[in-house]
């Protein structure tokens, strides 16, 4: 896992994930877990942001807003997921969010009956089209 970009950080990402799941188990819903997940890492010394804005433009019209639930140290964002198993949907939704922002690291973080975790890398350098904005 070290050759990935953001690797130290997104294992310290997982581990508090762990560390949450293990004292607080699945069943609640994602809001519960964004915030004890917000708090573990800001205990670890981490920068977290909550609920950030992403504004998707078409033409530089403004088509969509969609929030991400967590970004931490300003590079990983963070989508986090209450049900029953990860499906392909969660994988794309974070890729578009990947693409919408610039980041290029995100980690899906699944607090269902078992713990799941998918990570998603976009390459800025392999973006073809004019780059979405950020708000």
């Amino acid at each position: 896992m070290d050759q990935y970009k953001h690797s130290p950080l997104t294992k310290e990402i997982i581990n508090a994930f762990y560390k949450v799941y293990n004292t607080l188990g699945c069943g609640f819903l994602e809001k519960v877990y964004e915030r004890a997940l917000a708090h573990e890492l800001i205990k670890r010394g981490f920068q977290v942001e909550e609920q950030i804005p992403i504004k998707v433009y078409y033409e530089e019209v403004v088509v969509g807003e969609y929030f991400a639930d967590l970004l931490v140290n300003g590079s990983v964002i963070v989508e986090l997921k209450s049900c029953e198993t990860l499906i392909e949907a969660h994988k794309a939704q974070l890729l578009n969010y990947l693409k919408a922002t610039g980041i290029e690291v995100g980690l899906i973080l699944n607090f269902g009956p078992k713990p799941q975790i998918s990570r998603r890398i976009y390459e800025i350098s392999r973006q073809t089209g004019p780059r979405l904005k950020n708000a």
